[in-house]
Parts: structure tokens; sequence; C-alpha cells
């Protein structure tokens, strides 16, 4: 039987004697799809993590944070989600463009300690290209505005390949506490500044 992931994958699996267990995994956990009880975790989550890499293999890291449900579930085979400038430098959109791999990771720290795994593929669309291919309702383009002004400066929207769970047990249960989120300021002090002292 023809099992998902790399040729790299399976070599690790047999030298660390995983293959059952890999199998039973893959068998028992693995989809190709969103089911209800993903699209119902993706729908109360306010962050995640993606994971992306260039034409050469170079990678990058990224973290997304938005209102409950910002990752819109389109349907059990796209996922949706605004893009806003951060540091100007697009290294993650730019991947994009380069390589359309993509990896996410949505971490519920605050209920049942589950992560979900997301891979697939990405297209970067503009607000106009987004609403007309997708038929987003002007309320959820409208809801992308945040205050200041700022509008999303693209969309990106996933075709799911592969959802899987992360297991809980080693992601910490975390206490919410308020912050002010000033969405989308230019304010150096708000964003942390110099924090690692990288200017002199």
């Amino acid at each position: 039987m023809t099992w998902p992931g790399s040729s790299g994958e399976e070599r690790a699996q047999e030298r660390f004697g995983l293959s059952d267990r890999t199998a039973a995994f893959y068998a028992n956990q693995m989809l190709n799809y969103l089911n209800q009880p993903m699209q119902d975790f993706i729908a109360r989550m306010e962050m995640v993590f993606i994971a992306t890499a260039d034409a050469k293999g170079e990678c990058d890291c990224s973290f997304r944070a938005g209102a409950p449900g910002f990752v819109q579930v389109m349907d059990e085979k796209t996922l949706a989600y605004p893009e806003y400038r951060g540091n100007g430098v697009l290294a993650s959109v730019g991947n994009m463009l380069d390589n359309p791999h993509i990896g996410l990771i949505f971490l519920d720290y605050y209920q049942s300690t589950v992560g979900l795994h997301v891979n697939g593929s990405a297209r970067v669309l503009d607000s106009n290209e987004a609403a007309n291919l997708l038929h987003l309702p002007p309320a959820m383009i409208e809801a992308t505005h945040i205050k200041g002004g700022r509008h999303a400066e693209a969309w990106i929207i996933i075709g799911v390949e592969e959802a899987y769970i992360h297991c809980s047990k080693h992601v910490p249960l975390l206490k919410r506490l308020d912050k002010h989120i000033a969405w989308g300021t230019d304010d150096e002090r708000l964003k942390g500044g110099n924090f690692f002292k990288v200017r002199p």
C-alpha cells in the first residue's frame, strides 16, 4: 500500500523501527480533507504557525493571528486567510510564489492542548481576486480591515492535502491574560522595538 510522506520519511521510519506504528497512524489519524471536527477546531483558533520554503528549499517559519476563525474554512479542501504587511520582507509570501507547498500547525493552548497539522498548496491572491474567485462575501473582506484603516494586502488560499493530529502530551496548557492588541501598528515600541539588540 502507498502511504503519504516522502522517501526520507520512509527511510527514517525503517531506520528507527516505526514502520508499523506509522502505518497505523496514517490509517487512523490522517485525512486528505478537513472533517467536521477539524473544521470546528480551526474556526475557534486565533493563531497558526506556517512553514514555507523557497525554490531552493530554504525555509521560513512564521506566525499569524487574528480574531477566532480568521483562518476561514471555505470547504473541506480549502482554507483562506488574510495576509497583512508585517516587517515588509514578505518572506512567507515570497516563498509561496516560488514554491506553493505550505505546512500549518494550529495549537490549542487553552482547552484541549491538541494540535492540528494541515499541509497543502498555497496561492496568493489580492482581495479582488479572492472575492471573485472564491465568492468571498463583502462582510468577510470587510472583517479583515483592521483599526487604523489597514486592509489585508493579499489572501492566502490553501488547498488541503493532509490533515492530522498533533498529540497533546507536550503542549502546555496556558492561561489566557488580557493584552491590548495594536493590530497593524507601526509603533516601534508596541512592535517590540530593538528587543534583540540588533541595532547598535
